[in-house]
């Protein structure tokens, strides 16, 4: 009985080496980079959304109070009218409480008699959700 030698493709005969500190570095440097440039932009185009929401939000409570207005009262909003009162009750103007907070967790607010509109405002406070300031978000406003 004859034995066959099955050839195995050899291995080239240079040794196996990792990643020179170099090149790590040079790496490391262009993810660095990469982020220096990304970060910032992404930041600008997320607080840019946020106050799209907060505008697109506060003006559906506003028409929602319009609307309980013109079922629920002689058209004057009583002072002490809450925005909450709009998820209450068997049918209610807005699905739930979570309708009333706005992009930074802050709950809206109504003021009655408006200071920007005649009949009321909804204001979202904005990104540091305090009353005043050049942030806050008030339906109608330009």
């Amino acid at each position: 009985m004859q034995r066959t030698m099955t050839q195995h493709p050899t291995r080239s005969q240079a040794p196996r080496r990792g990643f020179s500190l170099l090149e790590v570095i040079i790496a490391v440097t262009i993810v660095a980079l990469l982020a220096t440039l990304v970060v910032p932009r992404l930041t600008r185009f997320l607080k840019g959304a946020n106050e799209d929401k907060a505008t697109a939000e506060v003006n559906s409570l506003a028409n929602a109070v319009r609307l309980y207005i013109t079922q629920n009262t002689t058209g004057n909003l009583d002072d002490d009218f809450t925005l909450e009162m709009l998820v209450e009750g068997d049918d209610p103007y807005l699905d739930n409480s979570a309708d009333l907070i706005d992009p930074w967790g802050t709950p809206y607010d109504i003021v009655i008699p408006g200071e920007q509109n005649i009949e009321f405002d909804v204001i979202c406070y904005g990104p540091d959700q305090r009353q005043g300031g050049e942030d806050d978000i008030i339906h109608g406003k330009r």
